[in-house]
């Protein structure tokens, strides 16, 4: 097992990165930011339903591993999805109308919050079941090494996944086979509402689980966008050029909100919260920029503008679009075929006990 340093100062790679590219990342982190405060408003206007996971605090976490692979890459999550396909380009307005279960949105509305898929972009979900991608996700790395394609897969879970055993297999598989994958945990601490030092063997150093399995290990900051970069850009070349197989990453961030919008947050104080929340990643960012020279005030400004701009355009676009049509969307994207063995204008009949019985 080998770790990798992630935050070596003397030599990051970040530091190649001109103004145009680190207000791209401001941008990207604050539409998230934005789109998401406009997910909790709507949410209890009960334009949202199911369950909606918030990734406000966690914003560098996908915006800079984004930014640090290539946009071929296929990356794979859990069900806190919208920041990754945000970051990966989907359009906010596809992506609020997913949310609002309109036929406009990015899975036509049958998703919802933890389904986000955007194959153009190799956005390969949002998944419900927890550690459930992590399988997937070595699927999606066999394919690049079977295809002999330069590419690395991204498969980002919670902490909390780290005690499922689809992730442990997943890790096993993935190291036997010395796929181009890197395993990535947002660790935030809290899963769903129990601390990782309460749930997770091991938790004070999380390379053990890299040991058992014989494969490279990186620890980053989560609340340094520009850490998370240079972690993932130094790991996806290495891959890329033969050097190293699988990778697990500790990548440490925090999420401001509760697990989902039902959470009372009973597990944590409130003075922790704001603790974290002095170490905002957007706010790191914009004093990095700003005592640098390399962005004022004004243009820090507008983009946040933009950013509010957007996600009120997203409510409204998602408001605005239709429902889906039951009888033209029941049956599609279940089977191979549009309609499976049906077609449209003949579906079956959903017949009742009685009648049940007297059919033959």
């Amino acid at each position: 097992m080998t770790t990798v340093t992630s935050q070596n100062k003397a030599a990051r790679l970040s530091d190649s990165l001109d103004a145009q590219a680190l207000l791209g990342m401001l941008s990207q982190m604050m539409a998230i930011r934005r789109f998401e405060e406009r997910c909790a408003q709507s949410y209890q206007q009960a334009k949202i339903g199911g369950f909606c996971h918030l990734y406000i605090g966690q914003e560098a976490v996908a915006v800079g591993s984004v930014a640090g692979l290539q946009p071929g890459d296929p990356i794979i999550t859990s069900y806190r999805d919208h920041g990754h396909a945000l970051a990966r380009g989907m359009h906010p307005n596809y992506a609020m109308a997913e949310l609002f279960g309109k036929v406009t949105g990015c899975s036509k509305g049958k998703g919802g919050s933890m389904h986000f898929f955007d194959k153009p972009r190799h956005m390969y979900g949002g998944h419900a079941i927890v550690g459930g991608q992590c399988p997937l996700g070595v699927g999606l790395a066999f394919a690049i090494q079977y295809l002999k394609e330069p590419k690395v897969c991204a498969c980002f879970l919670g902490d909390g996944a780290l005690n499922q055993g689809a992730f442990h297999e997943s890790m096993n598989l993935a190291a036997i086979w010395n796929l181009p994958i890197i395993f990535v945990v947002e660790n935030n601490s809290y899963s769903m509402g129990t601390h990782i030092a309460r749930g997770t063997a091991g938790a004070e150093d999380l390379s053990v689980k890299a040991t058992a399995y014989g494969m490279r290990f990186a620890r980053c900051d989560g609340m340094d966008v520009l850490a998370v970069y240079d972690c993932f850009k130094g790991l996806g070349d290495a891959i890329r050029s033969g050097q190293s197989g699988p990778v697990f990453v500790d990548c440490q961030t925090y999420r401001y909100k509760g697990h989902s919008m039902s959470d009372p947050q009973k597990y944590r104080t409130k003075d922790e919260v704001t603790t974290f929340e002095e170490r905002d990643p957007i706010n790191r960012l914009v004093n990095s920029l700003v005592e640098s020279g390399r962005a004022t005030q004004e243009q820090v400004d507008e983009l946040d503008n933009q950013a509010k701009r957007q996600a009120l355009d997203a409510v409204k676009y998602a408001n605005e679009s239709p429902e889906p049509d039951v009888q033209e969307e029941m049956f599609t994207d279940v089977y191979s075929q549009p309609y499976g063995p049906y077609k449209l204008g003949q579906l079956p009949i959903m017949l009742t006990d009685s009648e049940e019985g007297q059919s033959t």
